[in-house]
């Protein structure tokens, strides 16, 4: 027998959201975020049902606790987008593979992931006329993470984005649209056809591919210890339904479990500075598999690197995507002007709000933005979009000056006609005028978002001691791991990360397997 998903992930994921306070994000609602990414983009689609994808369909089931096997080939621990890339290519590679997510839903915080997934030199900026190169993308991204981003995992990344778009399109995920993130000066963060948030439909297209292969899911099902022998990772420790414990063997493990954005005991072991903030995590990102990879000696790095992202809606701790600013939006503070470039990175953008009197700001935009960009549609519907059919209404609803804001509004239009932005120098998300009644704004302040430290891993995906040796059998992908991002995370490369070294994990653990036949 099998349990079948109820209705649809987003609708169990819903439910989880709204009875956990909400609290959630790109890319940590179980094993596995690896997303950055945000409860309110995830849950957008959802809700909205404006997804016109054919990921949005599956049949997928999850596997009941009587068709345990006593040993896999490759044990996956997390069932986000890392954990089921890596499941979808060791199968593929011709293993066993198994999933153990501990929430009783698959998709962690990759549902909830809102911008897109950055790529260079993909097919869909060849057919659309963008000019970028991996040279580009690296050399963006190790200045958006301070020049301390580990710079091998750094170029197998940007390498194997392209590729990476390709295999996913193989795999019936297209893609297609792009858009633009902090830190990008081009248009390099692919998302589905419809400008929808990318979560819901990758995690449905992966729960597709991993049903038609039938690899097993097990949901409620806690990893609490990896085993080893001899130096060798030889299985898991798995605690199914809060109640029976389980020793399962396996060839390999791959550890996907996300990072620890809602643990809020190593938050301030790390960086007390952010006690107060609200996170967008949900429940699961605690940290297990960076806890359980450290009791077998693996090394960590970064673990201070907390990112805070600038537009976290305060009171329950939505995520408003970052493609709200990609597509032409600004950022207004109580006396209505612009105050930063709206699409630097994250952690400027972000100090740049707490250095304000009020450390908070608008985010602005007009009707044809909301057109563009399918999130708006729930954030309305969750009570957090105030509306004008004027800039004057709209500046009486948020106690700003009107004639400030309208002024504000003019000099960026004018910024749009001339490209060029004097006030500020931004460069990108400057397409279209914000010119279109009605005029809308949502009140935004940073929160906690990604945790960029974890294990220390190679470009092959291994789990590496502090001496720098592998730990044999042992493989991780996404949040749970450290050094790629460096400082400062660039929105749209968690899901890069999870997809790219999610496929990596897979096959390199497949390799490692079969050679020990």
């Amino acid at each position: 027998m099998k349990k079948k998903v109820l209705a649809s992930v987003m609708g169990l994921l819903s439910v989880m959201l709204f009875t956990t306070g909400c609290n959630a994000d790109q890319d940590t609602a179980g094993y596995g975020q690896e997303t950055q990414a945000s409860t309110t983009a995830a849950s957008t689609t959802a809700s909205s049902a404006e997804a016109t994808s054919g990921a949005s369909e599956n049949g997928d089931e999850y596997a009941d606790l009587s068709e345990l096997a006593d040993k896999y080939d490759v044990i996956i621990v997390g069932a986000g987008g890392a954990g089921m890339t890596a499941a979808i290519e060791a199968k593929d590679a011709g293993m066993n593979p198994v999933i153990f997510e501990k929430l009783p839903v698959a998709g962690g915080n990759t549902v909830k992931a809102s911008a897109g997934m950055n790529a260079s030199e993909s097919k869909f900026e060849a057919e659309q006329g963008v000019e970028d190169s991996n040279d580009l993308f690296f050399e963006e991204t190790l200045k958006g993470g301070g020049g301390t981003n580990d710079q091998e995992l750094l170029r197998y990344f940007v390498d194997h984005s392209a590729d990476a778009i390709d295999w996913l399109d193989q795999n019936g995920i297209v893609l297609d649209n792009l858009t633009t993130t902090g830190g990008m000066s081009v248009t390099r963060t692919h998302r589905p056809s419809d400008g929808s948030a990318v979560g819901e439909y990758l995690v449905d297209g992966l729960l597709r591919n991993i049903g038609e292969r039938e690899i097993p899911i097990f949901v409620n099902a806690d990893v609490t210890a990896i085993s080893q022998s001899d130096g060798t990772v030889d299985g898991v420790t798995v605690v199914f339904n809060q109640d029976e414990e389980k020793e399962i063997a396996a060839d390999a493990v791959i550890v996907t479990t996300g990072g620890f954005g809602a643990n809020q005991e190593m938050i301030q072991e790390y960086r007390p500075d952010l006690e107060g903030y609200v996170s967008t995590n949900s429940e699961g990102s605690t940290g297990d598999g960076i806890t359980m990879i450290t009791e077998l000696g693996g090394a960590t790095v970064d673990l201070d690197q907390i990112q805070i992202h600038p537009t976290v809606q305060q009171k329950d701790g939505y995520l408003i995507t970052e493609a709200v600013r990609g597509e032409g939006a600004i950022l207004v503070n109580q006396a209505g002007d612009r105050f930063f470039n709206e699409l630097e990175t994250r952690d400027k953008v972000s100090q740049a709000i707490i250095d304000l009197p009020e450390q908070s700001a608008y985010l602005v935009f007009d009707d044809s933005l909301r057109d563009r960009v399918k999130a708006i549609d729930f954030y309305d519907q969750q009570g957090f979009v105030e509306t004008g059919q004027t800039i004057a209404e709209l500046a009486e609803k948020i106690d700003v000056p009107a004639d400030e804001l309208q002024k504000t509004l003019d000099t960026w239009n004018q910024s749009v006609a001339s490209q060029s932005d004097p006030e500020f120098n931004r460069t990108t998300g400057m397409t279209e005028a914000l010119a279109t009644a009605p005029y809308y704004a949502i009140k935004i302040a940073p929160g906690i978002h990604h945790t960029m430290g974890g294990v220390k891993i190679n470009t092959e995906t291994q789990v590496l001691k502090e001496d720098g040796a592998a730990i044999t059998g042992l493989y991780a992908a996404g949040e749970v791991t450290g050094g790629l991002h460096g400082q400062n995370r660039i929105g749209g490369n968690a899901v890069a990360d999870i997809v790219i070294f999610g496929r990596q994990a897979g096959i390199q653990s497949a390799a490692y397997v079969a050679g020990l036949a």
